[in-house]
């Protein structure tokens, strides 16, 4: 399958020609980097994929932690958008973090977006408004976390963390080159927390998923933490063409562990738009 390696001013980038010069732009989730969409972009066709690497992600340069790091890769990622597009409007696919940058960029700027393929979109705040008992639990302990982060015990909270949001496997037992890249990349988490937990970036203002014209396809796993069906329900309520596929058997990296499966779903749903 065709591959390419860029460092343009852009962010480094990835790109998978499947048959198809339609542009698609694929979002990772924290912890990862563009090479994550490897899996689907081989099962899909008749588009171009491009994937992005995050801010300190990657190939991509430290995250400086007196940036806002949401708003930096939602403005990285709308000049990835204008170019691939030429400003026409693009194909978004993304998951978890990179699920509410797109998310952004369909409330901020619903001009350059075709299609969302939302695969568990950490937006955790949504949650509240259908179940704010459930989300002041999940916030909780999700603080707890981040003050392991803040005492500087990283292998712990990394551990903590990929036990909720990894793919089954004990932290201990995956590659050491996988675990050193977590554990050292574990407090862009906690960055993260104002536009996640407490909406900084306005992404679930009124009115705002309301206006977001463009058909959206909510994919997540059955085994997901408990926060995903509830912040996806909320999701689903207000965003006007919205269809949801849960996934057997998978958890929250269903983009990487689920890729085939889940790739007719969403072809199906690229072909329709």
């Amino acid at each position: 399958m065709p591959e390419d390696m860029q460092m343009p001013a852009l962010p480094p980038y990835r790109t998978w020609h499947r048959g198809g010069d339609r542009p698609v732009l694929a979002l990772h989730c924290s912890l990862a980097h563009a090479g994550a969409w490897s899996g689907l972009a081989a099962a899909l066709h008749g588009v171009t994929i491009t994937a992005t690497d995050a801010p300190g992600h990657g190939r991509a340069p430290d995250w400086l932690a007196d940036s806002d790091m949401h708003s930096l890769a939602t403005a990285q990622s709308i000049a990835m958008v204008e170019s691939l597009g030429a400003g026409a409007a693009i194909d978004l696919i993304s998951h978890s973090f990179g699920g509410t940058v797109a998310l952004r960029i369909a409330v901020t700027r619903p001009d350059l977006v075709r299609s969302l393929t939302l695969i568990e979109p950490v937006i955790f705040a949504a949650a509240r408004a259908v179940d704010a008992a459930a989300f002041q639990h999940f916030r909780d302990e999700h603080l707890e976390f981040g003050a392991l982060v803040a005492a500087g015990d990283l292998e712990a909270a990394a551990a903590m963390f990929h036990a909720h949001w990894g793919s089954g496997e004990r932290l201990a037992d995956l590659p050491e080159r996988t675990r050193a890249y977590m554990v050292d990349r574990i407090h862009l988490i906690v960055a993260q927390n104002p536009t996640l937990l407490d909406d900084a970036a306005g992404i679930l203002r009124p009115g705002g998923l309301e206006r977001v014209a463009a058909p959206v396809l909510l994919i997540e796993g059955a085994q997901s933490p408990a926060i995903i069906d509830t912040l996806h329900r909320a999701l689903a309520l207000r965003l006007p063409q919205c269809s949801r596929l849960i996934v057997p058997e998978a958890g929250h990296m269903v983009a990487i562990s689920h890729a085939a499966q889940i790739a007719p779903s969403v072809q199906a749903h690229l072909d329709r738009c």
